[in-house]
């Protein structure tokens, strides 16, 4: 069985444990609710769930699948909400899918590729009897907070890598591998970006939502969860932004690089060019040159060449060219 906790509750407190087996396991008060939390489950788990609590069949179907983009549905007076976990892996975030279901006296939530168990969730909600009576309309205000709030990591653990990267730019030329590394981050918040908007659309639409399982007192709630979400999309942005502006200072120092190579090559090309220049004139083997037969002709051509080279050197130097 893939059903992690099943539990009946009543007046904010656990009042006991369900079963998904038997006619009655299902059984509940008229003042209690049901929180079920169930891990990739297989059909006839959903199948039971469905018999039970009258489930609607595209809702399941959708829940099986688990290759939703977030968002609400509503069937009569039933909530059907798609929310997308996300976790930083090694080399990039990874992504699964929570569903809840939500009724008046149940909320079921079906959890694909999720690397955070709802486990803390459910014994900080047992520990708040106070809120946890208001019923599962608070319970799903508080999975969609715990969701949101597994995003925040993400997004600082990115920013911290790209702000090491952004240092290392300014006192060395980045490597093939850092610029690689900052190419798949800025796609990954790209992608990142397209879970967020929909999620935030999710939480709004639940704060203006007037539907028999969601109290009045309840909706604001979400607009908390709505200035997380807010939150974790204005840092993407940010950071976008930062990893834009790296690869700015590093195209900017490698230009900086060439131009001060092309340079010093200018300068050292016109220095050899006097040297050259004589020896070509020189080389020329015609009779009757000036100074070619003059006892003092070799060693004056040397020191001009000597002293144009030197001249031409101070020049450069003084001009950074060298």
């Amino acid at each position: 069985m893939s059903v992690m906790a099943a539990y009946a509750y009543k007046n904010g407190a656990r009042a006991r444990a369900v079963s998904l087996d038997g006619p009655d396991g299902l059984k509940l008060e008229p003042d209690e609710f049901v929180w079920i939390g169930i891990v990739e489950p297989d059909p006839d788990e959903l199948a039971k769930l469905q018999a039970r609590f009258g489930l609607h069949p595209l809702a399941v179907e959708d829940a099986l699948k688990a290759h939703q983009s977030p968002k609400l549905e509503i069937y009569g007076d039933q909530l059907f909400v798609v929310a997308k976990t996300a976790h930083l892996g090694e080399v990039r975030i990874e992504y699964g899918e929570t569903d809840i279901f939500v009724g008046e006296n149940h909320i079921i939530t079906v959890r694909h590729g999720s690397a955070r168990a709802h486990t803390q969730l459910r014994s900080q909600l047992e520990a708040s009897p106070g809120l946890l009576k208001k019923g599962v309309d608070y319970v799903l205000h508080a999975i969609l907070d715990f969701v949101v709030d597994g995003y925040l990591p993400i997004v600082e653990s990115m920013e911290e890598e790209v702000l090491a990267m952004e240092r290392r730019a300014l006192d060395t030329f980045m490597s093939r591998g850092e610029v690689n590394r900052l190419f798949h981050l800025k796609r990954d918040l790209m992608r990142f970006k397209r879970v967020l908007a929909p999620m935030g659309e999710v939480c709004s639409r639940l704060e203006h939502l007037d539907t028999p399982c969601l109290d009045a007192d309840v909706r604001p709630y979400f607009r908390d969860v709505y200035d997380h979400v807010r939150r974790v999309e204005g840092m993407t942005d940010a950071l976008r932004d930062v990893i834009t502006s790296v690869f700015d200072v590093s195209n900017l120092f490698e230009q900086q690089r060439q131009s001060a190579i092309t340079r010093k090559l200018a300068a050292w090309a016109a220095i050899l060019a006097v040297p050259t220049a004589v020896a070509g004139i020189y080389g020329m083997n015609f009779q009757h040159m000036p100074e070619l037969h003059w006892r003092f002709g070799y060693p004056l051509v040397l020191a001009a060449i000597a002293a144009v080279c030197a001249v031409l050197y101070v020049r450069f130097k003084r001009s950074n060219w060298l």
